[in-house]
């Protein structure tokens, strides 16, 4: 057996009293492979991983790295921490050039890994731009490109691939992967389980003891006869489906298309009452990981039950014409149009700097478009801007909390900008803290919460003034599975009281969940329809008999890449 590059044995740590961070946990990293570890928030993935790197010291327990304590060859570590420390006001080459001294890079050595690096990553036209203008695609090629300054034995990843479109993942994957040919040993920290399951080998953390390590397969195949796609039923999928968490012998279950994925306890019987057709499907890697911790949050939602009916209207609830935007001599979205009724789920889907984000902050009245209109709640954006902002609540990416605050604070903050009354406002934050469970958390700053935490508060400050519709940026990004879908259990129950949804997501999961999909690229809108019927196109692109999301999403990408250059050529 081939000796591990990085082990740990019995490891234990702890940050003051309570349960330790790491409890016994036993592991490899090898060489030549790809090493997964995953887990829900606060599992303990970053403190093991920090330890591995040497930054934290353990307080029980063995650590072997390079066959040495950690840090004694940090020259042959590379690090990729979840928020990489890129110089945003310096270009991709200087960023490069820092890390070569931070590393010791010989200065005759520069110019070749830099050139190698920069063809490995595919930066080279992009080496006079600040990366804080790069993509977060590119801004993580930079990251990793920074981490392999030095060609390292050894490549700590923590969650690399965190807010990044589908492409970009796939393509930090390979360049990943090519490294493991070279016989480095990599651990990759993530939050995708589709990437988890291309891994060699899987360690799988919950609360700081180790559940789960081995090859995804042996994981897998604990529920191959277990999963289920419920299809052919009448009525609407999210009310069925809100039902069919609820049932005791229902261990999970997500939409797909038209129909329901369904995933049963172990020692159930499959149900025969659920008015439609039943048939076996392949297990994923994700069903197990959901099983393995107990199950998903079930389906009722606690804030849907108390939120109000969103009343009914003839006028579409959002609403975008021609919307466009331009920057100097940069057009970051152009000509887009859509139309969304109440109660619906709209996605937008597209490449990190594809123009989904200018576009959302467009009809939520932060930018003002070059041309086009928008409207929101029947108030159109050009003469009502006000109004649409106080119809709407906004997610944004990374979340709009203040992280010097309290979450106490937070929430008053959020309700006194909703203009909210001071009895209101108290009986909103109430609800808030009992629906999202903050009690425990009222004093603790923002910013030191968990990501799952974080994501609840910013869910509670979207929505405590009760909005008819919501405006929801990458809501999810980096979010563990199990927070996921108590996240999206929130958002079915209040499209079922008549709220309407605009996200962006690069869960392609997640876009399942949404009536229909708009996909842009290159500030453009390429597709539009449900998920069936853009993977309907996908498949007349050539992306096989049956594409999952993320397969049409990369196959429309490619198939106007292709359409655009036969324009250029003729």
């Amino acid at each position: 057996m081939t000796a591990a590059f990085a082990s740990t044995r019995d490891l234990v740590k702890r940050f003051g009293p309570g349960a330790p961070a790491l409890d016994g946990v036993t592991m490899d990293v090898v060489p030549g492979r790809i090493t997964g570890l995953i887990g829900p928030d606060s599992a303990g993935k970053t403190t093991l991983i920090r330890l591995l790197a040497g930054l934290l010291r353990p307080d029980s327990g063995t650590i072997e790295v390079l066959g040495d304590v950690p840090g004694t060859h940090a020259i042959d570590i590379g690090y990729m921490p979840q928020r990489f420390g890129l110089y945003e006001d310096l270009s991709v080459l200087q960023n490069l050039t820092l890390y070569a001294e931070l590393r010791g890079l010989p200065r005759e050595e520069h110019d070749p890994t830099f050139a190698r690096l920069m063809d490995f990553t595919d930066l080279a036209r992009f080496q006079a731009r600040p990366a804080g203008k790069l993509s977060g695609g590119m801004k993580q090629k930079l990251g990793l490109a920074c981490a392999l300054i030095r060609t390292p034995k050894l490549l700590l990843l923590d969650e690399p691939g965190v807010g990044v479109d589908p492409i970009s993942r796939r393509e930090l994957w390979s360049m990943v992967k090519t490294l493991t040919g070279e016989g480095i040993a990599v651990l990759w920290s993530t939050a995708y389980l589709d990437e988890a399951e291309a891994c060699d080998h899987v360690y799988l953390l919950d609360s700081g003891k180790l559940l789960f390590g081995g090859p995804p397969g042996d994981m897998t195949g604990k529920i191959a006869d277990r999963v289920f796609r419920l299809s052919g039923f009448a009525g609407n999928r999210r009310k069925l489906l809100e039902k069919v968490l609820d049932r005791p012998e229902i261990a999970d279950g997500t939409i797909q298309g038209s129909g329901l994925r369904l995933l049963l306890r172990a020692g159930s019987a499959a149900p025969a009452d659920l008015g439609g057709t039943l048939d076996p499907a392949p297990p994923r890697f994700e069903d197990a990981y959901v099983d393995i911790l107990g199950g998903g949050p079930g389906g009722t939602s606690k804030l849907a039950e108390v939120y109000r009916e969103v009343p009914h209207d003839e006028r579409p609830a959002i609403e975008a014409k021609g919307l466009t935007k331009v920057f100097g001599d940069f057009t970051a979205a152009e000509q887009i149009d859509f139309t969304i009724p109440r109660g619906e789920i709209f996605g937008l889907l597209g490449p990190n700097g594809a123009g989904k984000s200018t576009t959302f902050k467009m009809l939520c009245g932060l930018l003002k478009p070059s041309a086009g209109t928008g409207s929101v709640a029947g108030h159109d954006l050009r003469r009502a801007a006000a109004a649409a902002r106080a119809s709407l609540g906004y997610m944004a990416q990374k979340f709009s909390l203040y992280g010097d605050l309290s979450v106490k604070q937070n929430l008053e903050f959020f309700a006194g900008a909703y203009d909210l009354d001071r009895a209101a406002a108290k009986a909103a934050i109430e609800r808030m803290v009992a629906i999202f469970d903050l009690e425990s958390r009222l004093g603790a700053d923002a910013g030191t919460l968990p990501l799952g935490y974080k994501q609840r508060l910013a869910l509670a400050c979207a929505v405590m003034h009760e909005p008819p519709v919501l405006f929801l940026d990458e809501p999810t990004s980096g979010v563990d599975p199990i927070t996921r879908r108590e996240f999206w259990t929130h958002i079915n129950g209040l499209v079922g009281r008549g709220v309407t949804v605009l996200v962006t997501t690069h869960f392609m999961d997640e876009a399942e969940y949404c009536d229909r999909i708009a996909l842009i690229y290159r500030a453009r809108e390429i597709a539009i329809g449900t998920p069936d019927d853009l993977k309907a196109q996908a498949r007349r692109a050539g992306a096989g008999d049956d594409p999952t999301m993320e397969d049409a999403f990369i196959a429309l990408i490619e198939a106007s890449d292709r359409e655009r250059e036969k324009a250029q050529a003729a």
